[in-house]
């Protein structure tokens, strides 16, 4: 790359492209290239980076309308160090060099099957019930958390298979078309259209989104429920059951809510499944003072026949699984303490079936005017909407050797996932696939309240179309706040303080910096950095190397939220090296000195390729434009463990453009109070 005329002095910490690009004043201590990189020569340290804990937050404040909650609060700027040992710039130098490994492109039409020289990656997430909208807890807890991971595994070369799809038999289905006055496939039919197109939204990169009310979920949901009873797994046994007299039917769970029978809790609207406060599942019977849901009147306690799953028989062959699982594969904390605690407290005969007409029908005499209870045959529908992507389903689901399964939900689903459903597999005796990586995680608050899909509490993923924030702040916000070990809050003053501080003041002052000051001093052509001799430069190089294998791991046992954290802090050893090397003034110096800032600047151009394919599973649409300013169209290169040389030597990028705009207070202000908990 020849070096430009163009030698003006350009301080790249305080470019200006467009007002959006400018760090204010107030934000400076946000600024990431304010001080200057510390380097240590021969100070080792070990190869697993520390990860950084996310420290509390009080944003300021509106005073109007003070928050409850306190948001994560801005940590004081951090002094990043340059501190890899000589054998590690050693064996990153040898990498630097080394031609990057091709991204393996799919083919539109073709079928992702196993392979037999490949890591066979199924990844699944809990299916989003149709009856409602989703809202942004919904999104995050399970089909979002999956997206990324895909989309991380395909970045790798994985052979990766993501499916999904709308839960839809069940008493939800059927209370919401009494309450719109039609069908149950009506319902469905309306609300998987509305799922897909929010989902479509949020750019969510599903292989193939599916439904459960198809022949294929009734086909095999009997099929495992024929197996299950001629091992003597399935019971029959009279229970008691709500009964109304004016709607002449039993109550299946959520045709009736009345007080929580918990004394600590006494929540006054609690379901007969579960209750919405203290989230402990409910026998319906067990309600104080219920009332049907359709009438609202006082239900009858009468007795019906039901199926039961046999789990205490199967307890000990899932304790042994669950033993093994948890233990080879990245279980959250959260769902091993959850599955742990249920079979520690033993393990009960559990209902299969329901009073119900909109659902797979009992295939046994004597039974067939009920159908299996939802969370029977629901977690089934990945199976069913596996055999409706290829009718060579079996082969991610019995080979279970070949395959790993990773499950993305949210905590409320976990027993249904660790104990209920491999118990069925297992008893079925079938060589299903079972859960290898379960990531059940913790739930995501809004502001004072929960979400809530029953109660419209909080901002639902069809209003957040309708706000000026695009799908990639969602997305980054949602996953930095994402909830792995414990209850998280959104806030909207956080949405704002994250915006402002981690993406424009951080990653995108970073990438427009390089990529402006390349095209301004070197007409956008990249220089010969093969041969690096300056001791920064050679350090630089190993700890991007360093982050990157830092990020690696935390992808690879599905920490998501650190793994977003990694590759801010990517993006900030750009800006201190940047500053630290100052490349805008050697371009004035001897021809040495320009020469070192064009290494430099090539060098960042190199990090900001390397930042446009970790970001891809979190903002794929900021991650294409990065690549686009880079006069690059496409994915070239896979992930790998190594920082590489991935820009070839007078290959010429495009124009810098501004990646993030800044959110304002009165924006957020204004969302916050438009969004105040009750939906429309």
């Amino acid at each position: 790359m020849a070096t430009s005329n163009i030698t003006d002095d350009i301080n790249l910490q305080n470019l200006k492209v467009e007002e959006s690009t400018t760090i204010k004043p107030e934000e400076a201590s946000a600024a990431t290239a304010e001080k200057p990189v510390k380097v240590k020569k021969e100070k080792p340290k070990q190869d697993k980076p520390k990860q950084e804990k996310p420290k509390q937050e009080k944003p300021k404040q509106d005073k109007s309308k003070q928050e409850k909650p306190q948001a994560m609060a801005e940590p004081p700027p951090e002094e990043l160090d340059f501190n890899r040992t000589p054998e590690e710039v050693d064996k990153a130098l040898k990498e630097w060099t080394k031609q990057p490994l091709t991204a393996n492109q799919r083919k539109p039409d073709e079928k992702i099957l196993p392979k037999p020289d490949a890591r066979n990656v199924l990844i699944t997430s809990a299916l989003p019930y149709v009856n409602n909208v989703p809202h942004l807890g919904n999104l995050v807890g399970s089909l979002l958390s999956a997206d990324v991971f895909a989309r991380y595994c395909r970045l790798r070369n994985y052979n990766t298979l993501y499916i999904c799809g709308t839960d839809e038999y069940g008493t939800a289905t059927e209370t919401k078309a009494l309450e719109e006055k039609c069908t149950p496939r009506q319902i469905c039919d309306k609300y998987y259209e509305l799922h897909t197109k929010i989902y479509k939204w949020f750019q969510l990169d599903f292989d193939f989104f599916g439904r459960t009310s198809t022949p294929k979920q009734t086909e095999i949901s009997q099929d495992i429920f024929w197996k299950l009873y001629k091992r003597n797994l399935v019971t029959k046994d009279t229970v008691e059951q709500l009964y109304c007299e004016t709607c002449q039917r039993f109550l299946a769970d959520r045709f009736v809510a009345g007080t929580c029978p918990d004394p600590a809790c006494k929540y006054d609207d609690a379901r007969g499944d579960q209750c919405d406060k203290c989230q402990k599942l409910i026998n319906a019977i067990e309600l104080i003072s219920p009332k049907c849901q359709v009438c609202r009147s006082t239900p009858l306690v009468k007795t019906t026949d039901h199926l039961f799953l046999d789990l205490p028989n199967l307890a000990p062959e899932v304790r042994k699984w669950f033993d093994k699982s948890s233990k080879d594969g990245h279980w959250t904390n959260t769902a091993s303490n959850i599955t742990d605690a249920w079979l520690n407290d033993g393990l009960k005969p559990r209902c299969i079936t329901r009073d119900l007409k909109w659902g797979t029908p009992v295939p046994l005499e004597g039974y067939i005017d009920k159908v299996f209870y939802v969370w029977f045959d629901a977690p089934i529908g990945y199976l069913s909407i596996t055999a409706n992507y290829t009718d060579e389903w079996e082969k991610w689901w019995k080979q279970p050797d070949k395959v790993e399964l990773f499950q993305f939900m949210a905590k409320d689903n976990v027993p249904f996932h660790a104990i209920i459903f491999p118990a069925c597999l297992l008893g079925s005796q079938d060589n299903y696939t079972v859960v290898n990586h379960l990531s059940g995680i913790d739930y995501l608050n809004y502001e004072d309240a929960k979400f809530s899909k029953s109660r419209g509490v909080g901002v639902f993923g069809d209003h957040a179309q309708e706000t000026e924030i695009v799908a990639d702040i969602w997305r980054f916000y949602l996953l930095f706040i994402r909830p792995e070990s414990q209850d998280s809050v959104f806030s909207w003053n956080d949405l704002m303080a994250k915006n402002n501080s981690e993406l424009l003041n951080n990653l995108g002052n970073f990438v427009n910096r390089a990529i402006a000051f390349c095209e301004k001093n070197f007409n956008g052509r990249i220089g010969d950095a093969s041969k690096l001799e300056t001791h920064l430069d050679q350090l630089f190089v190993a700890q991007i190397t360093h982050e990157l294998n830092a990020y690696i791991e935390a992808m690879e046992r599905t920490k998501l939220r650190d793994g977003l954290k990694c590759v801010l802090r990517m993006s900030r050893y750009g800006n201190q090296y940047l500053q630290t090397k100052q490349p805008w003034s050697k371009c004035k110096g001897s021809e040495a000195d320009r020469i070192d800032a064009e290494i430099s600047i090539t060098l960042a151009i190199n990090l900001v390729y390397l930042l446009s394919l970790v970001l891809q599973p979190y903002m794929p649409s900021t991650s294409n434009e990065i690549r686009q300013q880079l006069n690059i169209e496409q994915t070239v290169y896979a992930l790998e463990n190594s920082f590489r040389c991935y820009l070839p030597i007078g290959h010429t990028i495009g124009q810098a453009r501004p990646l993030f705009k800044r959110v304002e207070q009165p924006m957020a202000n204004a969302y916050r109070e438009r969004f105040a908990g009750q939906r429309q």
